[in-house]
């Protein structure tokens, strides 16, 4: 391996190579297809994560709380797609596989950070849904634009510095062999399971990150879908159960795209090992890249303020496209 960049640390050598080799798709089939699959996924996920921040950003009246944490969530989805998809793109269309060392700690970084953040955004709409519906004469009270926005500024800064932190660590592990992480991007444990000196600190640190950036909102959600059903069910009329709960519909699907996936991947594959390696990547990737997609299609769309928003800008725009059609034709 040349080229070599060696850095004095605590009287040891660390090695550092010029960067990685992305492999986590050399032997799947019909890659050519999943790619054009992908670049689908990444078009429907920029176009329509940035009409939801369009619609909701210059519209006064959609600035309240929940539209906030929709925003939010939309920033985030365009982020994580952005992180992982045009480099996978790249990896098939140019037949490059290999990323600098540097640049693989920036894609490691952005992609978990922004990885837990979608947990904490679906954690923060379930703090809407609990607060409207167990409080509902105080909703306009507690869930306050200034709540909301030092509620979705303490998860950014706490997501993003856990994460930058244990993505540091990885800067005191030498590679001194393989290069060749077996994943679709600079994933964390493939990474420093290369390393050629102790990981044990990599691998608490990701140990604890997991827990941190996944269990804890994903425990949050069901803590709060329990008091939401406890106050369900206090209600006498059956009208009013319904429509507390058809409330909540678009985010329990939300949660169910994201999280069991990811359940599933981490049980089966890591803990149990029955999930082949090249399926494993293979899932992990659709497990990453599709919630951010579908997001704004089941969540933000099907809101009913969002939606006549969204529905008033289509129309002005084919009316504006009709006038100057006929405009032309004159």
């Amino acid at each position: 391996m040349s080229f070599l960049r060696t850095v004095l640390n605590d009287s040891n050598i660390i090695i550092h190579p010029p960067g990685f080799y992305i492999i986590g798709f050399e032997t799947f089939p019909f890659i050519s297809v999943y790619f054009i699959f992908l670049s689908f996924v990444y078009v429907v996920t920029v176009l329509s994560n940035c009409l939801v921040i369009y619609v909701i950003c210059f519209n006064r009246s959609l600035h309240t709380p929940k539209c906030l944490a929709v925003v939010n969530l939309a920033v985030i989805d365009v982020i994580l797609n952005t992180c992982t998809i045009p480099s996978m793109i790249k990896i098939f269309l140019v037949k490059d596989n290999f990323i600098p060392f540097n640049l693989c700690l920036l894609q490691m970084f952005v992609y978990y950070a922004f990885g837990s953040l979608e947990s904490y955004a679906l954690a923060i709409l379930a703090y809407d849904r609990l607060i409207a519906i167990c409080f509902p004469l105080r909703h306009n009270s507690i869930n306050t634009m200034q709540s909301m926005s030092w509620i979705v500024g303490v998860t950014w800064v706490f997501g993003l510095g856990v994460t930058l932190f244990t993505t540091s660590l990885m800067s005191r592990l030498s590679f001194c062999n393989s290069v060749r992480v077996f994943s679709y991007f600079c994933d964390y444990a493939p990474v420093f399971r290369l390393a050629c000196n102790d990981y044990s600190l990599q691998w608490a640190s990701a140990s604890l990150l997991s827990v941190l950036l996944l269990a804890v909102p994903f425990a949050y959600i069901i803590l709060s879908y329990i008091c939401i059903l406890a106050s369900v069910f206090m209600m006498k009329s059956l009208d009013s159960r319904v429509k507390a709960l058809a409330t909540c519909v678009e985010h329990i699907i939300l949660v169910a795209v994201f999280y069991i996936p990811i359940l599933t991947i981490f049980c089966v594959g890591f803990y149990l090992g029955l999930i082949d390696p090249d399926q494993r990547v293979l899932s992990l990737s659709l497990a990453s890249c599709i919630p951010p997609c579908v997001n704004p299609l089941i969540y933000s769309l099907k809101t009913k303020e969002i939606k006549i928003r969204v529905v008033a800008l289509v129309r002005k725009s084919q009316i504006g496209t009709d006038q100057h059609k006929s405009n032309f034709n004159t």
